[in-house]
């Protein structure tokens, strides 16, 4: 059992990590240079604004917030940990990344019955949307599992986690950083990998586009030039 568990965490955090990585850098730039118009939220906020505002509003702020605090945890662990060496503030961080952890959930769950009840926008949406909005829902439920009955994740990530991605930078991996944590922080992992080598066959690659006008440019607003109610579709012949 335990060389099976030692192969298992070297498929997961060595084999995985690594194909996943490849798969992002090659094929984001692919598809920047062969499908550059594809490089788009591809949003259907004409299609159905209202829902759309309370599902993507939460989500965003939330996974932002959640994904700022991994990276710093990772530049920064030494940071974190000093931090966390007041009872005080570590009580304000841990709360506040279940909090927003929470808020994207949230939020997404509000994506996907948005999704399901819009015609027009189930209509227009893809296989690999949901395979997305499927590891998007897994990575964040596991998220706030682990926050919730593995407490304390900002000091362990910053103590396991961080050196463990530090030693795949470095292309000399060390899983033992990793291997005693409990499965559910595993699976949370291994998720993270997947969407990671699913990302440049997603709507996520909008993220890498610079500059991101739409973060600060002006509310969009559809007008409509004729009258819906009156309107016919065009006669087929």
């Amino acid at each position: 059992m335990t060389q099976l568990s030692h192969y298992l965490d070297q498929l997961v955090f060595v084999a995985v990590p690594y194909v996943a990585l490849v798969l992002f850098f090659l094929g984001t730039i692919y598809r920047y240079r062969a499908q550059s118009f594809t490089y788009s939220s591809l949003s259907s906020q004409f299609l159905e604004d209202r829902q759309h505002f309370w599902g993507m509003v939460p989500f965003h702020y939330g996974i932002l917030i959640v994904l700022t605090g991994h990276i710093v945890a990772f530049f920064v662990p030494r940071g974190i940990l000093a931090w966390n060496a007041r009872p005080l503030r570590l009580y304000i961080l841990e709360i506040s990344a279940l909090a927003f952890g929470v808020m994207s959930l949230v939020g997404l769950l509000a994506i996907l019955l948005r999704r399901r009840s819009s015609k027009k926008v189930l209509r227009v949406t893809s296989t690999a949307d949901w395979i997305l909005y499927a590891l998007l829902l897994f990575q964040l439920a596991s998220g706030v599992y682990v926050a919730v009955f593995h407490q304390w994740g900002s000091s362990w990530f910053a103590a396991t986690a961080s050196p463990y991605l530090w030693s795949l930078a470095k292309l000399s991996p060390e899983v033992n950083w990793v291997a005693a944590l409990p499965w559910a922080v595993k699976l949370h992992m291994l998720n993270a990998w997947l969407l990671i080598g699913f990302f440049p066959f997603t709507r996520l690659v909008h993220i890498l586009v610079v500059p991101n006008t739409y973060l600060w440019r002006k509310r969009q607003v559809v007008r409509w030039n004729r009258d819906p109610r009156t309107a016919r579709l065009p006669q087929q012949r």
